[in-house]
């Protein structure tokens, strides 16, 4: 198939363009190498397709809608996944603007892009931060998220339903896959295990956020792709329209503190911890109800944290090298 993949450049595209490559399908990668972060991360992260056939970059903003309608009427398109978007919960604070423009209007361009070249199969990234502070755990998707406590949250919240008015009205297949801290090689330099990493490494304090109590659903990135790819398969094998909400997490949240002290284990180094207040924003626990992704798409996350801090350890020294 002929999959447009939007933020392909980042973490979770670039190892998802190389699954789909690796698959034979033919991939167009539109990314805007915002500055967030430094362009040239994101160019190595895609440095093995560049030259590849079945690969093709285009260096475009989700919000030029001009650019956009271009890359829709000049390639063949029969997929969407739609990972772009304005990231992080406490810049989303700062400046909450911008990420209404990137994560909403930014995602209504791509679904009239679709609309007007007739591509009816879409996959979009929302967030397990939708669920705010949720009271019930493990967060499942049928609970409440009308009460997001960022920006962030709220722009990806919209975009889900941006999805199912488009699935209503121009019979779009589509599944909004709820992601749960994604980490593994590659992972952004802000989130915390990379940056936990790379002071550790240097030799700088890390900061620690309110007591190390806080738990995220730490998800590795293999398991992430796996689940996207069934539900790539599920889209495409079905003859009929449908919408779904689906949770991709490990179901395996860990305190913080716990984390910070499995990371000291595998690279047998000592943290210098600066101890903060709780930010603004930052909710207290992630926990994925995961049981939707098995009956649905057969999900199975397999890699355990360790296992996944492993992994980042012998992907972070090579890349340091």
């Amino acid at each position: 198939m002929n999959f447009l993949i939007t933020g392909g450049a980042g973490f979770i595209g670039s190892s998802l363009c190389e699954y789909l490559i690796n698959q034979q399908h033919q991939v167009l990668c539109v990314d805007n190498f915002d500055p967030f972060y430094p362009k040239e991360i994101k160019l190595k992260n895609i440095s093995t397709l560049l030259n590849h056939p079945n690969f093709k970059i285009v260096e475009a903003d989700i919000c030029d809608s001009e650019k956009l309608a271009e890359v829709f009427k000049s390639n063949p398109i029969d997929f969407v996944i739609h990972l772009a978007a304005k990231a992080g919960v406490r810049p989303s604070i700062l400046n909450p603007k911008a990420y209404v423009d990137t994560n909403i209007n930014g995602t209504m361009n791509i679904l009239e892009n679709m609309k007007n070249t007739a591509v009816k199969n879409l996959i979009f990234s929302s967030s397990s931060s939708v669920y705010g502070n949720n009271e019930k755990i493990p967060y499942a998707e049928s609970d409440n998220v009308d009460f997001p406590i960022s920006p962030y949250a709220a722009t990806k919240k919209s975009g889900e339903l941006l999805t199912f008015n488009y699935h209503h009205l121009y019979q779009f297949k589509v599944i909004n896959l709820r992601f749960f801290t994604v980490f593994g090689p590659r992972q952004r330099p802000d989130l915390a295990i990379h940056k936990f990493f790379d002071r550790l490494y240097k030799q700088q304090a890390i900061e620690m956020y309110g007591d190390g109590s806080t738990s995220r659903d730490y998800t590795y990135v293999d398991d992430i792709v796996e689940g996207i790819a069934r539900a790539i398969e599920v889209i495409s094998t079905s003859e009929n329209s449908f919408y779904e909400t689906i949770n991709l997490g490990n179901s395996s949240p860990i305190k913080l503190s716990a984390l910070i002290q499995l990371i000291e284990e595998v690279c047998d180094k000592k943290f210098n911890i600066k101890k903060l207040p709780m930010q603004e924003g930052d909710v207290n626990l992630t926990f994925a109800a995961i049981e939707k992704a098995k009956a649905i798409l057969h999900y199975a996350p397999k890699t355990t944290i360790r296992e996944g801090l492993q992994k980042f350890k012998t992907w972070y020294e090579s890349n340091q090298k």
